[in-house]
């Protein structure tokens, strides 16, 4: 049996039980619940959450609308407390150790090596990782300024904020339509601008007029914020009032939700196109057990559409998978 409390990144080398990368909602949520069967976890982090730029988390059972960082951090104060032992700092390289590196009693299975950005190598028997995605907006000058503030993307994370105001949706995949709709139960003044999304089939014209959602067949060229709201611009095309400039208090966008998964390919591991066009995402199991031996995936790696909660559901149900899998590895 490990003590979570033995182990300490300051030798140079270190082993632990699971090394899990990322230290958002998903992976504390997963060292936590490692830690309290008494895995020794590290949890290697650089500190960039993506929901940084939001002033709060919502939908979060007993924190609502907590600060996303304080979030975090009274996370990371729970996991210090069970003994989990932390590294700023991101995995450069990760790889499967080999099998000859010494005695066999001393190589578990699935033994890995992780090289960091701060010169500290860890061995793991095990890795969770919970290293989220990247958004990527569309191309449209202004538009990332006001990300995570008057630029959306869900209408469970932030719609009741925009309540009632009026809300430009820019169109970017046939999704976005869905997300129109979504948003059309918030306000009665949405507008939906098809930018790149493809035009509109017979049923989403259906779904737009019965929801009296504006629709403008044009493109956006920039975003501008100001005192009064956003201002966008348009190409050629007809606005709703034959503008070629539109105000709103509020954007929603569909952004690309790219998994950050370098790591997990370089163990062998692909990621995979989600069906709806929004994103990538590395697949799972039961658990967030990925193909890769040894490997687990939780939060936005393994679900584009994962909030908070769910990010650190699938934390605490990978945590108690892994410590089943490492007892059933025990018994032979």
């Amino acid at each position: 049996m490990s003590d979570a409390r033995d182990s300490s990144p300051e030798s140079g080398q270190t082993t632990f039980d699971v090394a899990v990368i990322g230290g958002g909602a998903g992976g504390l949520a997963a060292s936590i619940a490692l830690a309290r069967s008494l895995r020794s976890v590290i949890v290697i982090d650089a500190g960039q959450l993506r929901n940084s730029s939001s002033a709060h988390a919502h939908n979060v059972l007993g924190h609502e609308g907590i600060r996303p960082q304080n979030l975090v951090a009274k996370g990371r104060t729970e996991a210090e407390e069970y003994g989990v032992t932390f590294i700023e700092a991101t995995v450069t390289t990760v790889h499967t150790r080999d099998p000859d590196a010494g005695p066999a009693e001393e190589v578990p299975q699935y033994r890995f090596e992780l090289s960091t950005s701060v010169g500290v190598e860890v061995t793991a028997r095990r890795i969770i990782i919970a290293t989220g995605l990247s958004d990527e907006l569309p191309d449209i000058p202004g538009l990332a300024d006001g990300w995570g503030d008057t630029v959306l993307h869900c209408p469970y994370c932030h719609g009741y904020e925009v309540r009632g105001q009026r809300i430009g949706v820019i169109g970017t995949t046939a999704m976005s339509y869905h997300q129109a709709m979504l948003f059309s139960q918030l306000s009665d003044q949405v507008s939906f601008i098809r930018h790149n999304a493809p035009a509109p089939d017979s049923e989403q014209e259906a779904m737009l007029d019965t929801l009296g959602i504006e629709y403008i067949d044009s493109t956006v060229t920039e975003a501008a914020r100001t005192e009064s709201g956003t201002v966008v611009s348009l190409a050629a095309g007809e606005s709703g009032d034959g503008a070629n400039a539109l105000t709103f208090d509020a954007l929603a966008v569909g952004a690309y939700a790219r998994a950050n998964a370098d790591l997990f390919a370089q163990l062998g591991g692909e990621v995979v196109a989600h069906p709806s066009g929004m994103g990538t995402y590395i697949p799972t199991q039961m658990a967030g057990q990925t193909d890769v031996p040894g490997v687990w995936a939780v939060g936005n790696a393994a679900d584009v559409s994962a909030m908070v909660v769910a990010s650190t559901a699938s934390g605490v149900l990978a945590g108690a998978h892994v410590n089943a899998d490492l007892i059933m590895e025990s018994l032979g």
